[in-house]
């Protein structure tokens, strides 16, 4: 049978089964619209081999080494490298036999449905990785990995990507983009806006940053308007290299919607070092509201992406730095957080602000009620510690009741593992397929408009909410 069973995530009900079979079919082949991840632009731009399957599937893969860690494998052990300059694992074929040895760690995970999607569907393999067969799929890995047709572009053709977002930060010169574009491949790979540098107060060398923004642009960050037209003009830029959103990692979803004097006097205070916690997060806070005034302008889609406790563990922050699995959900409010802003601009159906939440319980209680009243607010799809099919499952049981399916946006993958891209979209059309059939044989949902739903939780209403 291989790794993938075919009826994988449908219903055990043989009518739903069926119909979510017919329906999965219907959408299996649409093409990927990834309008959120963190691929890297230079993949695209100089298609070079990725160097070998350690790097490919386990050291940049923080759902796979965070679940190892989690089992006391170090981080060095599996080539994770350090900020601290101290040693780390190189032999790729040593981190891929732990990496094997420790395989049975995911069972159950979305992780391993990941990453035996790509086992099989990209390289062919038909027996589980284990420490017995270990080397056999290094060699066949490493050997494809050096053929024209697993480079990057090649591979975006075959997965069928209409179009991917890269993340990237203000300051970026986006000089991988523009090499796409002088490239002449006809891949569409647009960048994302993404602030966070010059808006977080708490984020390193933020006045450095605030600084660097400045000569960027030509404008005097140091005052208010000055710093508010930079960001006007990094929006601009990044929209001329075909950006169509911004998104934003705040620890909070706090709003706020200051009078301009209290605003630049909020600024003045930031830009000396001393402001307090609470004066930080009102920042970041007026900034989401001052951000989506801007989007009101140029067009941009705003993505809210509150309620990770970033690098909990100090130790591996210190020794390895931001970004090593060890960012948490924390729980989060909305309702009084996001009230200023929607009371700034939320009845404005031009604005399109995409929420989404590592916090489940306020799937039912508060964003859904949230999205299903103001025009401006649509749902993302489950993020994160969420994107698995479960996740996925209790999103659509918890909010379908009161936002419905079109205040939200469809799945995106946000993932910097290239390859688990077409299995992480195969998983949310089975799993959306799933949840569609059990609504008509529970007779809530016509048969006809599970058909016309099942591509636009794809791929429509992603395309549509994003504007690409």
């Amino acid at each position: 049978m291989g790794l993938l069973h075919p009826d994988r995530l449908f219903p055990a009900y043989p009518v739903s089964r069926d119909l979510a079979r017919a329906l999965y079919g219907a959408v299996q082949g649409l093409p990927i619209i990834s309008p959120h991840g963190h691929t890297d632009p230079a993949w695209y731009a100089t298609d070079a081999a990725f160097p070998d399957p350690a790097q490919l599937f386990v050291t940049p893969d923080h759902y796979v080494f965070r679940m190892l860690a989690s089992q006391g494998v170090p981080l060095t052990a599996l080539g994770v490298p350090r900020a601290d300059g101290g040693p780390t694992e190189t032999d790729g074929r040593k981190i891929w036999r732990l990496f094997a040895a420790h395989y049975h760690l995911f069972r159950g995970t979305p992780s391993r449905l990941w990453l035996d999607h790509a086992f099989e569907t990209i390289f062919g393999f038909d027996q589980r990785l284990s420490s017995a067969n270990a080397d056999d799929y290094y060699d066949r890995i490493a050997e494809a990995l050096q053929t024209s047709a697993f480079r990057p572009r090649a591979l975006f053709k075959r997965f069928n990507i209409e179009v991917i977002a890269t993340t990237d930060s203000a300051l970026d010169d986006l000089a991988h983009h523009q090499t796409i574009r002088a490239s002449g491949w006809k891949g569409r790979v647009v960048p994302t806006y993404r602030p966070d540098s010059v808006v977080d107060p708490d984020f390193p060398g933020f006045a450095a940053n605030v600084a660097q923004l400045g000569a960027l642009t030509g404008e005097d960050t140091q005052s208010w308007t000055g710093y508010l037209n930079a960001h006007r003009s990094r929006r601009a830029f990044f929209k001329s290299m075909g950006a169509t959103a911004t998104d934003h990692g705040h620890a909070t979803a706090r709003t706020e919607d200051l009078p301009p004097a209290d605003a630049a006097a909020l600024f003045a205070r930031i830009l000396t070092g001393h402001a307090t916690a609470d004066e930080a997060d009102a920042f970041r806070g007026q900034m989401l509201t001052e951000t989506a005034r801007m989007s009101l302008d140029d067009g941009l889609v705003l993505q809210l992406h509150p309620g990770s406790r970033r690098n909990h563990s100090a130790t591996v922050m210190a020794q390895f730095g931001r970004d090593k699995g060890f960012d948490i959900p924390g729980r989060t409010d909305y309702v009084t957080a996001l009230r200023p802003l929607l009371n700034a601009v939320g009845m404005e159906p031009s604005l399109t602000i995409i929420l989404f939440t590592l916090d489940e319980t306020a799937y039912a209680r508060e964003l859904a009620p949230l999205a299903g009243a103001y025009p401006a607010l649509k749902l993302g799809p489950p993020w994160w510690f969420h994107d698995s099919p479960e996740g996925m499952r209790r999103f659509r049981e918890m909010t379908t009741e009161t936002a419905g399916f079109y205040n939200t946006v469809g799945f995106n993958d946000d993932t910097r593992a290239f390859l688990s891209i077409p299995a992480r979209h195969d998983m949310a059309r089975r799993v959306d397929c799933a949840w569609l059939a059990d609504l008509v044989t529970t007779g809530r949902l016509d048969r006809e408009e599970a058909f016309e739903l099942a591509p636009d939780l794809a791929y429509g209403l992603a395309k549509a909410a994003y504007r690409l």
